[in-house]
C-alpha cells in the first residue's frame, strides 16, 4: 500500500502563486509516475502535470508554461509551482502515484479568487 500526503492549496488572487506539495509513503520502491489532476465542480478530473523517475514530463495544455512539476526520487516526494494562477484554475487538486497500481491523495483545495 501507498499512502499520499498533500499539501500547499489554498486562497490566492489571480495572477498569484501557489506550491504544492505530495510525499509518499509505504511501499513505494518499484513506482515510476507521479503527478498531479484536478477537478472542478461539475467538471471530469483532468491531468495537470505527470513526472516519471526518468525525468520525463507531460502537462495539461491550460497550465503548459504556468505551472512546473518537480520531484525529489528519494523520498519519494513530487512537487507543482503553480504561477499566473487564474479564475479557472480553481479546482480540488489530486496527487497520483502509479506503480503497477494507481494511488490517489485525498485532494487539496485550490481557490483563485479577486
Amino acid at each position: 500500500q501507498v499512502q499520499l500526503v498533500e499539501s500547499g492549496g489554498g486562497s490566492v488572487q489571480p495572477g498569484g502563486s501557489l506550491r504544492l506539495s505530495c510525499a509518499a509513503s509505504g511501499n513505494t520502491f518499484n513506482y515510476w509516475a507521479m503527478g498531479w489532476y484536478r477537478q472542478a465542480p461539475g467538471k471530469a478530473r483532468e491531468q495537470v502535470a505527470v513526472i516519471d523517475t526518468g525525468g520525463n514530463i507531460k502537462y495539461g495544455d491550460s497550465v503548459n508554461g504556468r505551472f512546473a512539476i518537480s520531484r525529489d526520487n528519494a523520498k519519494p516526494t513530487v512537487f507543482l509551482q503553480m504561477n499566473g494562477l487564474k479564475l479557472e484554475d480553481t479546482a480540488v487538486y489530486y496527487c497520483q502515484f502509479r506503480d503497477t497500481n494507481t494511488y490517489w491523495g485525498p485532494g487539496t483545495q485550490v481557490t483563485v479568487s479577486s
